[in-house]
């Protein structure tokens, strides 16, 4: 059961990097200029949204360990991967939208 939840989550994150991947490569027909500034606003978006998620967990951690039995779970690193992927394709697809055309 936990190696096919595994494998749906590498293929999940497999389908996400493909279609990171045609994006970038579909951003050439832009000017280097505007490329780059797309690339730039999708990345310091996903940037933001990553730290404010890894302080949202150091918080909850810290209750868990102060107000609770001491124990906390670690962040999975497929899903947080998986989860940034997701976050930095729909940014890269929206600012390219909204740049691009």
């Amino acid at each position: 059961m936990n190696t096919l939840i595994f494998l749906s989550f590498l293929i999940f994150l497999l389908i996400n990097a493909i279609l990171i991947i045609f994006t970038l490569i579909s951003l050439p027909k832009l000017g280097d200029e505007r490329k780059n500034f797309i690339k730039m606003k999708a990345q310091s978006y996903t940037f933001t949204v990553v730290i404010g998620t890894i302080l949202i967990q150091i918080i909850k951690n810290t209750y868990q360990i102060i107000w609770r039995n001491g124990v906390f779970e670690g962040i999975n690193p497929l899903s947080q991967l998986t989860t940034i992927s997701i976050i930095y394709l729909i940014s890269l697809l929206f600012f390219k939208k909204k740049y691009g055309a």
